[in-house]
């Protein structure tokens, strides 16, 4: 009798689990292949309790190499997301070049995140409040959004609920988050958690400004937009 309550408590809370994770994907209009993955990734997470340990030893057995990079990165890391460009990098001040890996999905319009559920991937200067190697996503690290500067922004505009669990992770999904594939956010995780996160900060910008303004690209009605895009601007041009 426990064996069938047990079965049956599995396949009742696998159909209500499916039915959450359908009903997520509908109203996110995601694919057949990204509502699997997610979850895939979303069983993978509860039924691990990998730690950071873990997670960096199988990461190494599988690039032996990573221990050298994360060696000569001279215990700093600057991660650059660019959204226009669709394109993740990753500085350090001992690497001759960065590390660059494209995001495999992208949500939102260029532009800032202002509120929850807005599906805005933010834009600002940030840092890394954890690593997290049970993520739904496989391997995830945790972004320090809102900062002080979107929430005096927020404030001067009234805007509450303001949203957060801004992820840099695996997968290939994404309602606001930074996805770049297993495989990239395998060595950004383990030289993330080599460096150490307090050494680990995070430029969020909406289009390369290396290489030229684009004003067409800062047009927004947010009177402050302007200020935020000379901050990042500034942030992009400092040296590790």
């Amino acid at each position: 009798m426990k064996i069938r309550n047990i079965a049956v408590g599995v396949v009742v809370g696998g159909v209500i689990f499916a039915g959450g994770v359908a009903a997520v994907a509908w109203q996110k209009g995601w694919s057949i292949r990204e509502t699997v993955e997610l979850g895939a990734g979303v069983i993978a997470a509860k039924a691990s309790r990998h730690t950071i340990a873990d997670r960096t030893a199988a990461i190494l057995a599988k690039k032996p190499q990573l221990k050298g990079v994360a060696k000569n990165a001279g215990g700093k890391l600057r991660i650059l997301v660019f959204k226009n460009e669709r394109s993740v990098e990753v500085h350090a001040p001992g690497w001759k070049a960065p590390r660059i890996y494209p995001m495999t999905a992208f949500s939102g319009t260029l532009g800032p995140k202002l509120r929850e559920g807005d599906g805005q991937i933010p834009e600002g200067i940030y840092g890394i409040g954890y690593l997290n190697p049970n993520s739904s996503y496989y391997l995830s690290l945790k972004v320090t959004y809102p900062n002080a500067s979107d929430r005096a922004r927020a404030k001067a505009d009234g805007r509450t609920n303001l949203g957060g669990d801004i992820m840099i992770h695996g997968k290939s999904v994404t309602i606001g988050c930074v996805p770049v594939g297993d495989d990239a956010i395998e060595d950004i995780f383990y030289l993330a958690s080599t460096v150490g996160i307090k050494n680990v900060s995070v430029v969020i910008a909406p289009y390369d400004m290396r290489k030229g303004r684009k004003p067409e690209l800062e047009r927004s009605p947010l009177k402050w937009y302007p200020n935020l895009c000379n901050e990042i601007h500034t942030a992009l041009s400092e040296k590790l």
